[in-house]
Parts: C-alpha cells; sequence; structure tokens
C-alpha cells in the first residue's frame, strides 16, 4: 500500500515538473537551393483575425525580394485554399535593402526575413486549416522561382506554441513605423513634365548626419526607378524618383503608392497618392 501511494506520489511530482502540452503552428519547411520557407499561425482571435507569418531562411549570400523588386526579381505570393476557412487580407513587409546598381538594381532581403500575413477566419468558429502556395525568388546571381505548399491545422481549444508567438510578435515589431513629427514625408508631387515624382522628407535627428534610402510601390503598371538625393546630410531631405507608366495605368494620379523610408536604425512606411 505503502508502495503504491508513493509511486502515485512521485507520477503527480513527475506530472508537475514536466511542460504544459502546446501545439505547434508551423507548416513544415519546404526547402530550396539557397533558402527554406514556411508559415506560422497563432489561434484566431476573438474578431477572426489570426496573427500569422511567411518566414524565409536564407543561405549566406543568397537573397530574396520586396514587394516591388526593381526591374528583375519575384515578390513573395500567398494563395490560399478557401476550403480551409481562411482569407489573406494582405501581406505586410519589413524595410528592404537596394543591390546592384542601374539596370541590375534590385530591391530586397539578404538575411533571414519575415512577412507578417494578416489572416483572416471566414467561418464562424471551430477548426482551421491553412493550406497555402508560395511563390518566390531566391537568389544568389540569377533568380530561382520556387514554388511550394504548405499545410496547417488550427484545432479550437488547442493551445499556441510560446515560440511561434514570440517570432510572430518578433516579425510585426520589425515593421517599419507610423509617421511621426519627427520622421515622415513633408511633401509629395508628380512632374508630368520631367516623369519624376518630387519627396520631401523629415529625418530623425540621430540619423541626420548619415545616408537615407527610400523605395516607392504601386500598383500593376507603376515603375519606379533609382532615388536621386538632394543634400546628403541633415535632417531635412529632397528626393527625386522616376517614374514609368505603361499598359492600362495611364497615370498616377489617385493611385495608393507605399512609400518606406529608411534611415539609420529606424524605418517608415506610409501611403500617398499624388494629384
Amino acid at each position: 500500500m505503502k508502495m503504491a501511494q508513493r509511486i502515485a506520489t512521485a507520477s503527480l511530482l513527475l506530472a508537475f515538473f514536466l511542460p504544459a502540452q502546446s501545439y505547434g503552428a508551423a507548416s513544415e519547411w519546404v526547402t530550396s537551393p539557397g533558402g527554406a520557407f514556411r508559415i506560422v499561425a497563432s489561434q484566431p482571435k476573438p474578431d477572426g483575425f489570426i496573427p500569422a507569418m511567411l518566414e524565409v531562411r536564407l543561405t549566406s549570400g543568397w537573397k530574396t525580394y520586396w514587394r516591388d523588386p526593381g526591374a528583375s526579381g519575384i515578390p513573395p505570393q500567398v494563395t490560399l485554399d478557401p476550403s480551409g476557412g481562411v482569407s489573406l487580407q494582405s501581406i505586410r513587409f519589413p524595410a528592404p535593402k537596394t543591390f546592384g546598381e542601374g539596370p541590375g538594381r534590385y530591391i530586397g532581403y539578404d538575411a533571414p526575413v519575415a512577412f507578417p500575413l494578416t489572416l483572416k477566419r471566414t467561418g464562424n468558429g471551430g477548426d482551421v486549416t491553412i493550406r497555402a502556395s508560395i511563390f518566390l525568388g531566391i537568389c544568389e546571381d540569377i533568380c530561382i522561382p520556387v514554388q511550394g505548399d504548405v499545410s496547417l491545422s488550427l484545432k479550437s481549444g488547442d493551445f499556441d506554441n510560446p515560440l511561434d508567438d514570440a517570432r510572430i510578435e518578433k516579425a510585426i515589431s520589425a515593421l517599419p513605423e507610423q509617421p511621426s513629427e519627427d520622421f515622415r514625408l513633408v511633401s509629395a508631387k508628380f512632374d508630368a513634365t520631367t516623369g519624376l515624382a518630387r519627396l520631401e522628407f523629415e529625418l530623425p535627428r540621430d540619423a541626420a548626419a548619415g545616408p537615407a534610402d527610400l523605395f516607392l510601390a504601386g500598383p500593376p503598371g507603376v515603375f519606379f526607378g533609382e532615388p536621386v538625393f538632394h543634400g546628403e546630410r541633415g535632417a531635412q531631405r529632397r528626393a527625386d524618383v522616376p517614374v514609368k507608366v505603361s499598359g492600362k495605368a495611364e497615370t498616377i494620379a489617385g493611385k495608393p503608392i507605399t512609400l518606406t523610408l529608411r534611415a539609420g536604425s529606424r524605418s517608415m512606411e506610409t501611403t500617398l497618392a499624388f494629384d
């Protein structure tokens, strides 16, 4: 009887010290030359939104692309199977870098990167399954198109993996900040005669002595060239960006343009529309 009591007590102590069971909310990695990718997600929130991200690993020396990669490159594309009960609202991007010059210039990332995803449950409750087709470009000397399908299930009532939650929160915290008094776009005009977008902006004081970089992304048919900066130092800067319009996009007037500005350790993003 005493032996049975000791075994029962030991079992209770073992159960107490074992970590609580958590359920992984990450798909398997899809591997390719130069990298790998997967989707990580958390349980749906009461409003139906699902915190998630597309996580991309890169081998040293390899790169992947921003939302508007420039003259060449493939931006990340995520297509969800609607039968899983989840829809994709948007893909969000951390501030990128510029690589190369002239016709070979492109925009992207040369280190592991995570793209936060805005997902939403389309049903009223219960389990959801994220089945996604991912298409992106990974490059070393040339761009390699990579496509793969991933899947993960979110069971109603399961617990989130705290490590996955932390990864998603880190990806969101790495996104560009909103405009502020000391870091903002001051004015934006488009000169149709010269084909230049003329931008003025304010940089943080602690970044005023260093270089800045900016990136524009617009709707299909609108292309932006390499910015030309006027005044390489100081908090107030000005830049001209060549704009080319083709296809059905006869003008950029009224079209939403995303501007991302990097200065020092900070980045800012805003949406603008030219008259």
